[in-house]
């Protein structure tokens, strides 16, 4: 019976050293990384991106179909015009997903009562920021040119950069993301006119199985 109670008694020792050990090492990673992203704001990302792949396609589609000759040819005021439309629209649906990430991903932090604009979170951002201000001068180099082609595959691996180079501070989880990211642009370079299929799977697809994903693995215990 005295051995028992003792093995006993180490046991729940152990169990009380290892939960100190998880809690040690779940503080050390919320002061080294910002854990506070949203799962669901990447699939309201990927919600956003789809609407605009599909608005896109209508834009171009009609422009078509509204050629008496089903030409594919477009004269330089048709397409100033197209291009025009299309930035728009890529605008709109770039600060729909931004301003729904930071609303979500604030309400988030809120309830682990972690700050949204500290040490962290502000790696985030510049390693972030850095590849995607490079791309997007990029894209618009490549736009001043009038080379459409291989804007859609530069937005998405820039943007698989942006999330590697990021995810050294925040959920590993998101590199992954940004593998597949790259991945799908270098296809889309050997299959060039599918750009916005690629974009839209990119930016819409594969961000809402990453949100679901991650709601999954770390939100879905807050909400019950």
């Amino acid at each position: 019976m005295y051995y028992k109670v003792l093995f006993m008694s180490e046991q729940n020792q152990q169990q009380e050293t290892l939960r100190e050990v998880k809690d040690i090492r779940r503080l050390m990673e919320r002061s080294s990384r910002f854990i506070s992203l949203s799962g669901l704001s990447g699939v309201a990302a990927g919600i956003f991106a789809l609407v605009g792949a599909g608005v896109g396609r209508f834009i171009v589609l009609k422009d078509w179909y509204e050629r008496s000759d089903r030409r594919l040819y477009f004269s330089n005021r048709d397409f100033a015009k197209l291009e025009l439309q299309l930035i728009v629209l890529a605008g709109a649906v770039f600060a729909a997903a931004f301003i729904s990430a930071f609303y979500l991903t604030w309400r988030k932090a809120q309830k682990q009562h972690v700050s949204l604009w500290g040490l962290t979170s502000r790696r985030v951002f510049w390693n972030m920021a850095i590849p995607l201000a490079a791309g997007g001068l990029f894209v618009m180099g490549m736009l001043q040119y009038d080379e459409w082609r291989f804007v859609a595959p530069a937005c998405l691996i820039f943007y698989g950069l942006a999330l590697v180079n990021a995810s050294k501070y925040t959920l590993t989880d998101i590199r992954y993301l940004g593998y597949c990211e790259i991945v799908l642009g270098l296809l889309n370079m050997q299959l060039i006119g599918y750009g916005l299929y690629f974009w839209a799977l990119g930016f819409g697809v594969l961000h809402i199985i990453y949100g679901v994903v991650m709601w999954w693995k770390y939100e879905r215990r807050l909400t019950s």
